[in-house]
């Protein structure tokens, strides 16, 4: 199937990179699914950029670290536009905290909706995805780069990646592919919230090419693995991050 018959489902699209991801699949021609969990006039507003150039989108509310509205999510989906082809599993949430200042709370809130949202959104996708359809999951390189107050958050993305590799073989069947992609440091809100200008330049000097990455930069990567030149490619982490390690 071409690309500009494809529906997508982005999860956390309403802002950063998941809005990038959006924009660029609905410019190729794939509608779009623009999902949030809380603020709608942000979303409205990637669903009126998208309209504004020709493209389809709209905005479903979705709490992905609740069963119930993942499988919502799905549902109003396949009754606006009958199929799902692309799902990008980008909602998640990244805290800080060194492990003597974690709470359960902290942890379970982590684990739910970085883990519980995307393993349910597999599954979701294991049943109503269309045959030879498209899954990203989102890790990060900070996973393997053994930065002190990101024990939580590295530890999520650590079991995406594992349970990535664990689907290939089951969604493989149904020439449904599934990958993972490992952001480095990337000029959004949620990572640039709460960092000195400091602690955000030493960030800069850790890859090779001095700066922070874009969201375009991952969305970039994303166009090409939902593209159809990339099928030999699944239960692979691909580290987009610009030789941060």
């Amino acid at each position: 199937m071409s690309i500009n018959e494809q529906v997508a489902i982005v999860t956390g699209a309403s802002r950063g990179i998941g809005q990038q991801i959006a924009v660029q699949l609905a410019q190729s021609g794939v509608k779009v699914v623009v999902n949030y969990s809380s603020n709608a006039t942000k979303a409205d507003e990637v669903v009126k950029t998208i309209e504004q150039s020709g493209g389809e989108a709209i905005a479903i509310r979705a709490d992905v670290s609740k069963v119930s509205e993942v499988e919502a999510l799905f549902s109003e989906t396949l009754e606006r536009f009958g199929r799902v082809d692309i799902l990008i599993n980008n909602a998640g949430i990244m805290e800080g905290r060194a492990i003597a200042d974690v709470t359960e709370e902290d942890f379970d809130r982590n684990f739910a909706v970085n883990v519980k949202g995307t393993y349910f959104a597999c599954q979701q996708a294991m049943q109503h995805m269309a045959e030879g359809g498209t899954i990203i999951n989102f890790s990060t390189s900070v996973a393997g780069a053994m930065l002190p107050t990101y024990s939580i958050y590295a530890a999520t993305k650590g079991a995406v990646e594992q349970l990535t590799r664990q689907l290939a073989k089951e969604f493989g069947p149904r020439n449904i592919v599934i990958n993972c992609i490992a952001p480095g440091q990337v000029a959004t809100d949620l990572f640039l919230n709460g960092k000195s200008e400091e602690l955000v330049d030493s960030y800069r000097r850790m890859n090779a090419f001095g700066r922070l990455g874009e969201p375009e930069d991952i969305a970039n990567v994303i166009e090409l693995l939902v593209s159809g030149k990339a099928r030999w490619i699944t239960g692979q982490t691909i580290r987009v991050n610009g030789g941060f390690n």
